[in-house]
C-alpha cells in the first residue's frame, strides 16, 4: 500500500511523504502506483517551476519514497496540494483505500 502523508502548519501545506508501493499490479504494470507517483512527481515539480518556494525533495524508487518540503509555502503552492490531494482523492474512489491511504497531519 501506498501511504502520502501531507503536513499542514495552519493553511499552509508544508511537507508531504509518500512511501510504499501500491501492490495493484506486478512492478512496472501497476497503474495506481504509476498514478500516485505521476501526479506526487508533477506537483513537486510544478512547485518547483511555477512558484517562488524554497522545496527540498528525497527520492528512494526502490522503496518507494517521495519526501518533499517547502521551507516557504505561498497561496500558489498551498493550492498545487490541494490539486494533489483532490487527485488523490479519485484514485482512492475509484481503486479502493486497498492500495492508497492519505493522512493528513497539523504541527
Amino acid at each position: 500500500m501506498i501511504n502520502v502523508a501531507f503536513t499542514k502548519k495552519k493553511e499552509d501545506y508544508i511537507k508531504i511523504t509518500t512511501t510504499g508501493h501500491a501492490l495493484f499490479s506486478k512492478n512496472g504494470d501497476d497503474i495506481v502506483c504509476a498514478a500516485v507517483s505521476a501526479l506526487v512527481i508533477n506537483t513537486i515539480n510544478s512547485i518547483d517551476k511555477f512558484t517562488d518556494c524554497n522545496l527540498s525533495v528525497y527520492m528512494d524508487q526502490e522503496d518507494g519514497v517521495i519526501d518533499a518540503e517547502l521551507d516557504d509555502p505561498n497561496s500558489d503552492s498551498n493550492l498545487l496540494m490541494k490539486s494533489l490531494l483532490l487527485g488523490l482523492e479519485g484514485i482512492i474512489k475509484s481503486y479502493s483505500d486497498k492500495y492508497l491511504q492519505i493522512n493528513i497531519k497539523e504541527v
